[in-house]
């Protein structure tokens, strides 16, 4: 009856990092929503892990997975970086591929890759287009019968 049992809640949890400044160990914010049964809203509840990184990887700002372990490291440390979901500042644009900081490329655009995204939106819209002229010219010929 001395065997140790340990209750895990959540064993993958997901959220920001807010905090590296302890040795081989983050502070990660997860946040999710909670509804008032009374008010019938919901509101963001926060809370805060304590994350083993032992290569310490991950910076203030990314979104990582955090994994539970079955027992305790250390008094607050309950769970360990999975994975680097999101790194800060690494963003690419989804339709050029190229490496952006807001609306600003970091690297030139090609005359070829320009060129490409005119062709690539014109095919999007004609794509778009066609089904919907479609079903107007079927709703026409029925009518007219």
């Amino acid at each position: 009856m001395s065997a140790k049992t340990a209750s895990i809640h959540a064993k993958w949890i997901i959220g920001k990092v807010i905090g590296t400044k302890m040795q081989k160990t983050a502070k990660v914010r997860v946040t999710r929503l909670v509804l008032n049964p009374y008010l019938l809203k919901y509101y963001n509840k926060r809370k805060t892990y304590f994350a083993h990184d032992p290569l310490e990887q991950c910076t203030v700002g990314d979104i990582v997975l955090l994994q539970a372990l079955p027992e305790r490291r250390t008094k607050h440390v309950q769970h360990r970086l999975a994975e680097i979901v999101y790194k800060v500042g690494n963003v690419t644009d989804p339709v050029t591929g190229k490496h952006c900081a807001g609306s600003v490329f970091l690297e030139p655009l090609d005359d070829h890759s320009t060129a490409s995204l005119t062709e690539k939106l014109h095919e999007l819209s004609i794509a778009a287009a066609q089904p919907a002229a479609e079903g107007k010219n079927s709703e026409l010929a029925s009518s007219l019968k």
